[in-house]
Order: structure tokens, then C-alpha cells, then sequence
């Protein structure tokens, strides 16, 4: 059973007197008031644990305040193994003694990557509470928009993707030669292939080398799908067999999909829906968000809610490209679900507007909702009076501050986890470091 808190605390050494010292201090001081955001640490640290020899290992309080400090800095692993190693201030806040030895990349890596969402969103509410009770947020004025944070990929292009796809599945069928399988090696064709078409000019030149590559990708694919089943039939006791089976099938599976969308834009010119797409077969989760004059962005869309007093109230990681008008009510109705009651007051941006979710939200209760454009909406209709709409337009505005704050200080720009799950959970621990960091000044006066 995994322990929540040492049982003794450990000798420590005081918090530094510096402004980041302080702010550790009173983050210290509020993370121990609210014992209750461990109540769920412990179950995800237990999960598939396997049985070995060791030091013993991190406390929840541990690895949820470790997380902490890496987000805030934006730590790696190796970072973070260090400054925990070094700092005084962080082996304090993390809990860790002045004589207790401090976990290396490997360790701190396999125990944050425990924490689910489920518990990440639990720790965040608990955050969000603990501000309502102490008379920081009410919760009756809010405001709402939408952002995207990035996947950890590169530039998608048809002859990337094919590439990736070769060598990816090359490098996996490399590790399946101590079980006897054999394979052609197409790795330089491929790169020599990726390179031409990079470097052709028009098209029609780039057409030969194309076909070139999707005949080597298809040949790995099929010697991928060949030692996976051979794989599978090893014996039960060969688990690093079946781990790899199951590694070849997946990226197999998505190589296929490359070379099927490859075909029918490059070759047939036909247009493929962005919900048919694969942009990346490492994190294959990635949505492309096409926003008005604003690019091409790859990752999810992120919708935030805000209070008077900045703090995040909430933050929905949405799936594919939905319409900010598609997502109004949704935001109020979770506020509602936390808070027990509906705001007040409410500032959407203009994608949010619409004559439905005017009303919608009025039968909900909202007495004041502003949208930044109108749509055909007379102000009346919207508010009970201008002035009050005006000061709603301006309110609404410093979202957009925070979404900057978000990404320039705890990591919102790029998710640097694996998987969608791991980007939901990144999405959570930042958001909740920053809202205790905001609590942290709160208490201070800042």
C-alpha cells in the first residue's frame, strides 16, 4: 500500500527569504491544508507496480509536489533530478529531508507518469474550492475561451510521414532478430527517397519518387505484419515478444493509413477530411485545428474558464475541431456542476455567439451574458443594461492574458508527453500549478 506522507517529517532545511522562496512557502502552506487532493495519488502509483529490489519509493506527496516544480519551471526529468538534488527550497517544498537521498530521472519520470487526468481534474477542483473558501474566486462572474496547445511533433508532409513509417517499423523489427525473424532493410532507399522529394521543385518531379517510397513503405509494412504473427506465436513466458508484437501491429497499423492517404493526395489529388488524417504516427491522437487566418495548428483545442481573480476554474480538452458555438452551454453547465449554482455574469468570445445559446443559458439562469460580437443580437437582449455589457467586453479581455501567462510560464504552448491520456494529464498539472502558484500570491498580497 502506498504511503500518502512520511511518517515522521524528515529534517529540513528552511525555505530561503527570496521572492521565489516565499512563494514556495505559502504554496507549501496551502498544498497542507488540503490533505484531501492525496486521496487518489496513492491508487495510480500503485497500479501495475512491478514486484523488485530497490529503495524504497516516493510518497504520493511526493511525486504530486514534484510535479509541481517541474511544471512551474519547466523541467525536464534530468532537471528536475537536479534541482531536487541541489536546491534546498525544492527538497523542502517535495518533502524530501536534508540528508535523504533525493530519486533520479527514471525514478521521478515512471511516478508522475502515473498520475491519471481523473486524479490530475480532482487535485485541480480541490484547488479551485480551496480559493472559494478562502474568499479568492466566487465563481459568479466568469469567462470563457479556447485555445491549442501543440502535439510533440514535427511539420507534417506526406513524404515525412512514409519515412517515419520506415524507420520506425526498421527499428522495431531490428529488436525481433533475437527471436529469428528476417527482413529486407529499406531504411537508406527510403531516406534517399524522402530526401528527393523535399528537394524537388514541381510536382511532376516529385511524382516518380513518391511512387518510389510508397512501394519501400508498403514492403515494410508487410515484413512488420509478417513478424508480428510469428511473434504471437511464441510461447506466454516470452513477454518482450509480445510487447513487440503488439508495438509492430499498431505502428503497422498506421503505416497503412499513411500510405492510403499518401495515394489519394498525391496521386489520385484527392481531398482527404481532416478527421480521416494521420499528421503524425508517434502521437496519432493529434487533431488539426484550422483557425481563420490564423494557420494550421496540430494538438487539441483547449477551452478555459476563468474568474474575476484569474484562477482557472476549469479546462476541457476536447477531441477533433469542434465550433466554439458547440461548447457554450457545455463550460456553463460544469461551472455549475463545481460551483452548485450558475454564474452571474459570463464573457464569451464572438465564436461562442449564437441566438440558441442565448437562450439556452438565460433558461439556465445567466442573467448577463456578453458575447464580443454580436451576431445580430441586440444588447438588451443580451444584458440588463450597456454599461454592463461594456464592462463584460473588457472583463472578457484578460483571458487572453492568462492564456499568455499559461503558456509562457507553465508549458500550455507544447505538450512534451506521449499519448492522449499523458496530454490530458499534462494539460491538468499545468493548470493546476499555475492556480496554486495564483493562490500562492494571493496569500501573499501579490
Amino acid at each position: 500500500m502506498r504511503k500518502r506522507f512520511h511518517k515522521q517529517q524528515p529534517l529540513m532545511q528552511p525555505f530561503i527569504s527570496h521572492e521565489h522562496g516565499r512563494e514556495l512557502a505559502m504554496m507549501d502552506e496551502i498544498l497542507a491544508q488540503l490533505p484531501e487532493i492525496l486521496q487518489a495519488v496513492p491508487k495510480d502509483l500503485a497500479q501495475e507496480r512491478s514486484v523488485r529490489c530497490g529503495r524504497e519509493g516516493m510518497t504520493a506527496e511526493q511525486v504530486l509536489r514534484s510535479l509541481f516544480i517541474k511544471q512551474l519551471n519547466g523541467f525536464s526529468y534530468e532537471e528536475l533530478s537536479f534541482h531536487l538534488a541541489d536546491s534546498t527550497c525544492y527538497r523542502a517544498f517535495c518533502r524530501f529531508g536534508a540528508l535523504e537521498k533525493t530519486p533520479g530521472r527514471s525514478t521521478l519520470q515512471e511516478n508522475i507518469k502515473r498520475l491519471s487526468p481523473e486524479t490530475l481534474q480532482k487535485v485541480h477542483q480541490s484547488l479551485v474550492l480551496h480559493a472559494r473558501s478562502v474568499g479568492m474566486e466566487e465563481g459568479s462572474r466568469i469567462r470563457v475561451d479556447c485555445t491549442v496547445t501543440e502535439s510533440n511533433i514535427h511539420q507534417p508532409t506526406d513524404s515525412s510521414l512514409l519515412w517515419d513509417t520506415t524507420r520506425k517499423l526498421t527499428s522495431l523489427l531490428k529488436k525481433a532478430r533475437t527471436y529469428g525473424a528476417t527482413f529486407s532493410v529499406h531504411t537508406r532507399k527510403a531516406k534517399r527517397r524522402w530526401v528527393e522529394i523535399q528537394t524537388a521543385g514541381r510536382m511532376e518531379r516529385r511524382i516518380p519518387a513518391y511512387r518510389d517510397l510508397l512501394e519501400v513503405t508498403k514492403a515494410t509494412c508487410d515484413d512488420a505484419l509478417r513478424v508480428a504473427v510469428l511473434l504471437e506465436k511464441k510461447p506466454a513466458k516470452y513477454k518482450r515478444a509480445a510487447k513487440l508484437a503488439r508495438q509492430l501491429r499498431e505502428f503497422e497499423g498506421l503505416g497503412r493509413r499513411v500510405i492510403d492517404q499518401t495515394e489519394r493526395r498525391v496521386l489520385r489529388e484527392e481531398s482527404v477530411p481532416a478527421s480521416e488524417k494521420v499528421v503524425s504516427i508517434f502521437e496519432p491522437h493529434t487533431d488539426i485545428i484550422v483557425k481563420s487566418r490564423r494557420g494550421t495548428e496540430y494538438g487539441h483545442k483547449i477551452c478555459l474558464a476563468t474568474g474575476s481573480s484569474c484562477l482557472i476554474t476549469d479546462c476541457v480538452i476536447e477531441r477533433g475541431n469542434p465550433g466554439d458555438v458547440t461548447l457554450t452551454t457545455t463550460m456553463i453547465d460544469r461551472h455549475g456542476a463545481l460551483f452548485g449554482t450558475v454564474p452571474e455574469q459570463v464573457a464569451f468570445d464572438g465564436g461562442f455567439a449564437s441566438r440558441n445559446n442565448l437562450s439556452e443559458l438565460k433558461e439556465r439562469g445567466v442573467k448577463d451574458i456578453a458575447f464580443s460580437k454580436r451576431c445580430g443580437m441586440q444588447i438588451t437582449e443580451m444584458v440588463r443594461d450597456a454599461s454592463i455589457y461594456r464592462a463584460l467586453k473588457r472583463f472578457r479581455a484578460g483571458i487572453e492574458g492568462m492564456i499568455s501567462f499559461l503558456k509562457r510560464v507553465v508549458g500550455l504552448e507544447r505538450c512534451t508527453w506521449r499519448g492522449f491520456a499523458s496530454f490530458e494529464a499534462y494539460m491538468l498539472s499545468s493548470v493546476a500549478t499555475a492556480n496554486l502558484l495564483l493562490l500562492a500570491r494571493h496569500a501573499l498580497g501579490g
